[in-house]
């Protein structure tokens, strides 16, 4: 018994024998972390809000057991991409590496989301298995989402990554054939769109080269807004529709169902002067991270007209979800946000909009990450009198009593009305005004008289009157002794708020700038008082 070996001794020897070799060869054949012939970089983009950020994608292959690992705060489509890019590697004819393979997506402390990393970490996985040339990378991203077959789909917010790659430094951007349009409009980088992985890697390999895509001609098919003349009667409102244009200012309209409330609100975008090229470019990024850019009108022309029901939630009209993105009033930016049966959106989403208004922009914090929207609009709103839409109407008898009334039209806060510069009764109109020919100015007079009137506000340095900062407006809206104390009255005989004086001042600036008039006269003041005096509490 003493002679024979046991099984344990055994295998206590031959592990003893073989496993330091077996190690020894692994670190032999293992590559050198940080060489170039282990780890390569590729340049992609994901989307924040509505903001692109630049995203290095890092690949390292070691001799380690098969797996692939995806490190970096990568969310659920990201950590799937590793199925889909091992799918269409295999489905170009090509190997997968049956080795480790570590992607580590830079910066590590921003959460990632979106399949259009798909593309660099796929290009990333062939350059660290020598399958495509490292240098033919430098000064390139990638941005897509791949098919299992190898087929490049679009992402939204490709604008916006587009943008953070040129100023990550790259000079040509690699993207989904549908996605080219969106992507050539960020100046300074070069787009250039393919159908297929295969069609990149020939691209990479210099073969056959990628067509660079170009934008297609700015607002060429924009339909035409409606005419103002086709509104008969209402010229109390329709004056007050060319001074909201006039200087950006809010409005807020309330009469009787059927008196033309959403007919005029809707023409509205007819008088307005038309987006510039910046401004057509920042509503093309919000559309495009919201999903709602068209592909081949990617640069508006007119500005954007939202209109939500009056049963969005709040997240719906601020923005929201995970990942966030931009709600109603973002996709209003640079345009008009109309909210027809303004009492009846929820009171949590009215009363947000008390500081949206003054800031301009809408901060969404939710758990690991916070993004700011812009939400530069002009707020239109409209509403019934009361609930059952008849009080002061002359057409039929309200059938709600003082307290249901008062009930209703506390759903807008005071603080919120303060905040809107223009609000107008709108009676019902006679059928004698109806049936009359139209004979009001068409938009296109409006809109020139509101142009002249920008004008010479951007001579003054501001974009509109409403902009007009509470420490400057005693320099852009300087009062007479006679308009002074017409105002001052005013404010004491209707209790108007330091905020509301000081908004009658911007409309009646308005008001001058419309009548070519330098100085404000009591004409003009009255003229703005008369639009607060028409409150939904009157």
């Amino acid at each position: 018994m003493g002679g024979r070996i046991s099984p344990l001794e055994v295998l206590s020897l031959i592990l003893a024998i073989c496993v330091p070799r077996l190690w020894e060869t692994a670190l032999r054949e293992a590559p050198v972390p940080g060489s170039a012939s282990s780890l390569k970089y590729v340049q992609g983009a994901a989307l924040v809000g509505v903001e692109g950020v630049a995203v290095e994608v890092e690949v390292l292959i070691s001799s380690l057991l098969p797996k692939v690992d995806i490190v970096g705060l990568p969310e659920a489509a990201v950590r799937e991409s590793a199925a889909r890019v091992r799918a269409a590697i295999s489905a170009l004819g090509l190997t997968f590496p049956t080795r480790r393979v570590t992607v580590n997506l830079a910066p590590a402390g921003l959460r990632k989301s979106g399949a259009g990393l798909d593309l660099p970490i796929a290009v990333g996985v062939l350059a660290a298995d020598e399958k495509v040339p490292f240098e033919a990378l430098r000064g390139r991203a990638f941005l897509a989402e791949l098919a299992l077959d190898g087929r490049l789909r679009p992402v939204r917010g490709a604008l916006a990554m587009a943008l953070a790659a040129r100023d990550a430094g790259c000079e040509e951007i690699v993207v989904c054939e549908r996605n080219g349009p969106e992507a050539a409009l960020a100046p300074g980088i070069r787009a250039v769109g393919a159908g297929s992985l295969a069609a990149v890697l020939a691209h990479l390999h210099g073969g056959e080269q990628l067509a660079e895509a170009r934008p297609p001609e700015r607002g060429s098919s924009d339909p035409a807004p409606p005419c103002l003349s086709e509104v008969r009667g209402q010229e109390v409102a329709k004056r007050a529709l060319e001074i909201a244009a006039g200087g950006g200012h809010g409005l807020l309209l309330f009469g009787p169902p059927g008196s033309g409330k959403t007919m005029l609100a809707r023409r509205l975008p007819g008088l307005l002067p038309p987006l510039n090229v910046e401004e057509s470019l920042d509503v093309a990024r919000i559309l495009s991270a919201a999903g709602r850019l068209d592909g081949d009108r990617p640069l508006l022309c007119e500005r954007p007209f939202r209109a939500p029901h009056h049963t969005a939630s709040p997240a719906g009209l601020l923005g929201g979800g995970n990942p966030p993105r931009p709600g109603e009033i973002s996709l209003a930016h640079r345009g008009i946000l109309f909210m027809d049966e303004f009492p009846e959106f929820e009171r949590r989403a009215l009363e947000s909009l008390r500081q949206i208004l003054e800031e301009r922009r809408v901060s969404i914090a939710r758990a690991g990450v916070s993004c700011v929207f812009p939400a530069d609009f002009q707020l239109v709103a409209a509403s019934n009198p009361c609930p059952c839409g008849w009080f002061r109407s002359q057409r039929r008898d309200c059938r709600c009593d003082d307290a249901t009334v008062a009930r209703y039209r506390r759903r807008i806060s005071g603080p919120l009305l303060d905040r809107i510069d223009l609000q107008v009764f709108v009676s019902a109109v006679p059928w004698r005004d109806l049936e009359s020919p139209a004979d009001g100015p068409t938009s296109s007079v409006v809109r020139e008289r509101v142009r002249f009137a920008r004008a010479r506000q951007e001579r003054r340095g501001v974009a509109c009157n409403a902009e007009i900062h509470d420490r400057d407006l005693d320099h852009h809206a300087a009062l007479d002794t006679r308009s002074k104390e017409l105002l001052g009255r005013a404010v004491d005989r209707l209790g108007l708020s330091a905020r509301g004086a000081r908004r009658v001042l911007r409309v009646a600036r308005t008001i001058a700038d419309l009548a070519a008039e330098e100085r404000i006269s009591p004409s003009a003041i009255a003229e703005a008082l008369s639009y607060r005096r028409e409150s939904i509490d009157s």
